[in-house]
């Protein structure tokens, strides 16, 4: 009988366990599927103005990048690689790394072309496959048109929602697609 009692108080001691182990869990899945506040994100861009700004310039002038983080390096030449692999320069992207952390962003994107209409430094990204959700701070070259007031407004309308810009100063803009 006393063999059946440890046993049960095992079982119960690892059940409980297991409870508080997957509550944890949950609660930090929950607490990171959540964006950043656009109040901290705004105060963020205007901390590190000059990187964001760098890092727009490099963009721009990089016309065979397509995005670049810590995984590596995507050019129109060579696909994605991680220098010194592939043509991309590791001083460069060294450069750009370098910037995303100073930033707090996680990777960086431009369009094709020699002058792309918008780059943008993505800050935030929360899901799995086509469900992840996204929020960069992005420069375009003109106004554009599916602009909100306010993020967090945003982000209590109805599903499905739309991709949105959030104006910042000049043509930077918070950028996000759910």
């Amino acid at each position: 009988m006393a063999q059946l009692w440890n046993l049960m108080k095992r079982l119960r001691v690892i059940f409980l366990s297991f409870v508080v182990v997957l509550g944890g869990v949950l609660l930090y899945v929950h607490s990171n599927s959540k964006p950043p506040k656009e109040g901290k994100l705004i105060e963020n861009f205007r901390a590190h103005r000059d990187a964001y700004e760098r890092l727009r310039d490099m963009l721009q002038a990089d016309d065979q990048l397509l995005r670049v983080a810590s995984w590596g390096v995507e050019t129109t030449t060579s696909g994605i690689n991680v220098p010194p692999e592939g043509d991309f320069p590791v001083g460069r992207y060294n450069e750009y790394l370098a910037l995303l952390r100073e930033t707090g962003g996680i990777g960086a994107f431009r369009g094709r072309g020699a002058h792309p209409d918008s780059v943008s430094i993505g800050v935030w990204a929360s899901g799995w496959a086509a469900d992840t959700r996204h929020v960069h701070i992005c420069w375009v070259d003109h106004e554009p048109a599916n602009q909100v007031a306010s993020m967090e407004d945003y982000y209590q309308t109805p599903k499905p929602r739309h991709p949105v810009f959030r104006h910042i100063d000049g043509n930077w803009y918070i950028w996000a697609d759910w």
